[in-house]
């Protein structure tokens, strides 16, 4: 969705000062809309009225539809400002705003998502919260002007009532969000109990888990692969590699430009919700990569590549480094996914008969198609091989193939001249820490560089305009309008976690020391910030942080992946790696003590707990490290042996065999490595170490292998 044209005619409310892209595209609204801030509080509290609180993004179909419906019309609009002071939040510029109330949202209605839409007292208390609500009554839903006027009355006559209903959801939200119980021990035991949860919802037929709609879960499907690979679980292996074949082959899956939609409506994963989100990507990125590195199946390795073609494509700045946060969905309210779907006389006029008739059955393009709003309307799919598609037109698979290569580009090429939905350019940190990681762990399986490259630039980027020691990590790092460069949002627990993450990655793929270190201070700075000494776990939000307006002052433990990897197992799997190569056991006592502190009601969150199962293995299972010393073809060939097979506890690190003469290393490595042969008299070298103990270096691939299978 662009951002909407402007003039010097147009009234503006006080977002034209905004920074983020949602908000930017409501300054011309006439609500008089407030950023999320003390000034907003302070005009609520001096005028004695309630807030609506508008919580949404720039991606979201219906935050779109609820401002064009509403809060774009006149007569609504004067209703909020008699009443209300409106503030509107920009929930990925803002996640712990979201985060709590979206709690306060599940607490009064059972249900979340966006637009979130609450009211709040002038302090910040929730007292009424949903999601969309239409105009008029309609969908079962009351119209929305009719629920403002019930609220603004119930607030002017109903007091009392109305504080005493907003008190019992913050005591909701306060103890919904640091609930946790130890259990009484962590072992092996509770990855199972989350893998066997995961298999139990798999859907053998069409992939996922459960049944429509239906979301990826990338960390389930890291453990599933781990587990699959480490035991020989065959019911992990299929649902992993099943789930993995049927979104590629889906319309979840943008079979022209590469790159994967939100989530699908379908159990089939045909119709997708069409926007396209950095994180998923990311997190799809190193599932796939995760999969081919481990069943070595080559569709899975031509979609990672497929995934970075568009993300370099359309989601990063080659220049400068750093990945932009989103596409949209739609170019306006009126279509649904237009730009990403075509009718059959759509794809005719661009193909010839040839390639038509193949391609309608391999991407199924009917006369008839998947869209409700428009039945014409197809989202390119693959329900047939290319094997397939030959034996039904009878023709060879080689012209076939052909055919197909042909119509592909064609038809990317059409879709291109159509408008282009919006791309959000706000630079996240802790998104972009995780297609830092994914990118670098793309470089080292597939053997690509361009991949490490720009990873590596994106990641000088974020640290150079993001990290200070004294102020601490800031969440954005740059914002698409340029006077807004200068805004600062502190950054929350996920952003310390992903990027100090993101920073071992980068270690273990270059052996700079620069990026250890800096992963040592994210992690120092993320303890002393978030961490509660007392009940162990990490806060969301810094414990001395400034802003605590509202449902902010309630405190909050991440646990669930949701859909980002969570928090508090994010940062204890940070920890456990720094304590691997440091020795630090302070990193390694308070991972266990996090992990430990929601044992006991861990497995409740089944498909939303994959990074605690993966953040527990980490803890539980001896860290595995290959150090390739050398370079050259040997030392390739030594790294791609190393590289076969995912495995969570394992490490492959490239070291020169200066840096081993050198001692700069972290203090583990550092007591090992030295009395090493160099590579200079003995050629490249592995070195295979579980947990303190070491194999002899081996020099043969067949000599690694054997290692390898030792050590795993």
């Amino acid at each position: 969705m662009a951002e909407p044209s402007s003039t010097l005619l147009e009234p503006r409310n006080t977002l034209d000062k905004a920074a983020s892209s949602y908000l930017r595209s409501a300054m011309h609204q006439p609500v008089h809309w407030q950023e999320w801030g003390e000034a907003a509080f302070a005009l609520a509290a001096q005028a004695d009225k309630p807030i609506l609180l508008d919580v949404g993004a720039v991606w979201c179909h219906w935050c779109h539809v609820m401002d064009r419906e509403s809060y774009e019309d006149a007569t609504l609009a004067a209703t909020v400002n008699e009443h209300f002071v409106a503030i509107k939040v920009d929930r990925d510029e803002r996640p712990d705003v979201d985060a709590r109330y979206q709690a306060a949202v599940q607490a009064i209605s059972g249900q979340g998502g966006w637009p979130l839409t609450a009211i709040l007292t002038p302090d910040g208390r929730p007292f009424f919260a949903g999601t969309y609500f239409p105009r008029e009554d309609r969908y079962g839903r009351p119209g929305f002007e009719r629920v403002l006027l019930t609220l603004a009355n119930a607030w002017k006559t109903r007091r009392a009532e109305v504080l005493e209903s907003a008190a019992s959801v913050i005591a909701a939200i306060e103890h919904g969000e640091t609930f946790s119980a130890r259990g009484d021990s962590l072992s092996v035991a509770i990855v199972d109990k989350l893998v066997q949860s995961a298999i139990g919802q798999f859907d053998p037929h069409h992939g996922g888990f459960g049944s429509q709609p239906k979301f990826p879960h990338p960390a389930v499907l890291d453990l599933l692969i781990d587990v699959a690979a480490r035991t020989g679980n065959k019911a992990a292996k299929q649902a992993a590699t099943v789930t993995l074949q049927k979104m590629a082959r889906g319309g979840v899956y943008d079979q022209l430009a590469g790159g994967f939609h939100r989530y699908s409506v379908d159990e089939r994963w045909v119709v997708p919700h069409f926007e396209k989100m950095l994180y998923d990507n990311a997190g799809l990125l190193g599932n796939y990569v995760h999969g081919f590195q481990t069943f070595v199946e080559p569709e899975f390795a031509a979609v990672a590549e497929d995934i970075m073609r568009w993300m370099n494509e359309w989601l990063s700045d080659r220049e400068r480094g750093g990945f932009y946060a989103s596409q949209d969905a739609d170019i306006s309210l009126d279509d649904d996914g237009d730009y990403f779907t075509w009718t059959r006389a759509e794809a005719a006029a661009v193909l010839t008969p040839e390639e038509l008739s193949v391609a309608e059955l391999y991407y199924d393009i009917g006369e008839l198609g998947d869209m409700h709003h428009d039945p014409k309307k197809n989202v390119l799919h693959r329900n047939f091989s290319v094997e397939e598609v030959a034996q039904r037109v009878k023709r060879d698979k080689s012209d076939v193939q052909h055919d197909l290569d042909a119509a592909k580009p064609k038809l990317y090429a059409a879709r291109l001249q159509r408008p282009t939905p919006f791309i959000d350019k706000t630079v996240y940190t802790g998104w972009n820490a995780l297609a830092i990681s994914a990118y670098l762990d793309a470089a080292r399986v597939l053997d690509l560089e361009e991949p490490r490259t720009f990873a590596l630039r994106t990641l000088d980027r974020v640290l150079r305009e993001g990290w200070n020691a004294r102020a601490g990590l800031a969440h954005v790092i740059a914002y698409p309008e340029p006077d807004a460069a200068a805004r600062r949002i502190p950054g929350v627990l996920d952003d310390y976690a992903m990027l100090a993450h993101a920073c071992v990655d980068a270690w273990e793929a270059t052996g700079e020391m620069r990026y250890y270190e800096a992963a040592l201070q994210l992690a120092d700075a993320m303890v002393e910030r978030f961490h509660d000494p007392e009940h162990g776990g990490f806060f969301d939000t810094e414990k001395d942080a400034a802003d605590k307006i509202g449902a902010l002052a309630a405190r909050r433990k991440p646990m669930q992946d949701s859909p980002t990897p969570a928090g508090n197992p994010t940062a204890a799997a940070a920890l456990l790696r720094l304590a691997a190569l440091s020795g630090r056991n302070d990193f390694r006592e308070k991972a266990e003590d996090t992990l430990s502190a929601f044992s006991g009601v861990i497995e409740h969150y089944g498909l939303y707990a994959g990074s605690y199962g993966l953040a527990l293995e980490r803890l539980l299972l001896p860290p595995i490290q290959v150090a390739i010393v050398g370079a050259g073809p040997s030392a390739r060939q030594l790294a791609a042996i190393a590289n076969a097979r995912y495995a969570v506890n394992k490490a492959v690190i490239s070291i020169t065999s200066a840096q081993v003469a050198s001692g700069q290393l972290p203090p583990m490595l550092r007591e090992t490595l030295p009395h090493l042969p160099t590579p200079a008299t003995a050629g490249a070298i592995a070195l295979v170490c579980r947990g303190t103990s070491c194999l002899p270096p081996a020099r043969t691939g067949e000599e690694l292998i054997e290692q390898l299978n030792e050590a795993l």
